[in-house]
């Protein structure tokens, strides 16, 4: 791996405040590679130069750890893995669950898994509105995967009592937030600054009203 890299990384850490190990580091950059390297045949992102990569996927994954709980989380609609391989290497203590219905991403994400050794992580090959979980998860995560009616509608039954969905946006947001049902609530609503990037990212945090 390039120093440039390692040295991207590291910055970006610093501005975003996380405090991470050189195990944890060394993690993330073997991700990076591995997401390089299987994206030629598998096409798993548009974005194909390693530091852009690192800013828009890794960076960008990071920037909402500080507001993500520790606990047992699921990523709706992972891809890549993203963001939920860089939680389960920033949180160690947390459980994540990486689900998608594509194949060969999933593919991936088993092998990024074994080689990284990640104990915390596992992988999901289904869909969300058929798959059942009899605990549930204290927090319910999704990058870009649908607007959040459709997160809220699909994925509500996979929240356990008192747990949250996180929604990454870019655009829009405030829209989407206007056309919230009675089914939910905002709890906060956070601008990420992502390290390298000029466009601002945002967290929005939802609970879930009781259904009559």
């Amino acid at each position: 791996m390039p120093d440039s890299l390692r040295h991207q990384l590291d910055d970006g850490l610093e501005q975003l405040g996380l405090p991470l190990n050189d195990h944890q580091r060394g993690a993330l950059l073997q991700y990076l590679a591995l997401m390089e390297r299987w994206n030629r045949a598998y096409n798993l992102t548009a974005i194909r130069e390693p530091g852009a990569m690192l800013t828009r996927h890794l960076l960008e994954s990071l920037a909402i750890t500080a507001h993500i709980p520790q606990g047992r989380l699921l990523d709706v609609g992972t891809g890549a893995g993203l963001p939920g391989i860089p939680l389960a290497i920033a949180q160690p203590d947390s459980e994540v669950c990486l689900l998608d219905s594509n194949g060969k991403k999933t593919r991936f994400l088993f092998q990024v898994i074994s080689q990284l050794a990640l104990t915390n992580a596992s992988v999901l090959h289904t869909r969300v509105e058929t798959h059942q979980d009899p605990v549930g998860f204290s927090g319910v995560v999704s990058r870009a995967y649908a607007s959040l009616d459709k997160f809220i509608n699909s994925c509500r039954h996979l929240v356990k009592s008192g747990g949250h969905l996180f929604a990454m946006k870019s655009t829009g947001i405030e829209e989407e937030l206007s056309c919230l049902g009675s089914d939910s609530r905002l709890v906060a609503l956070w601008e990420t600054a992502v390290p390298g990037l000029t466009d601002t990212r945002y967290l929005a945090q939802l609970s879930l009203e009781p259904q009559s």
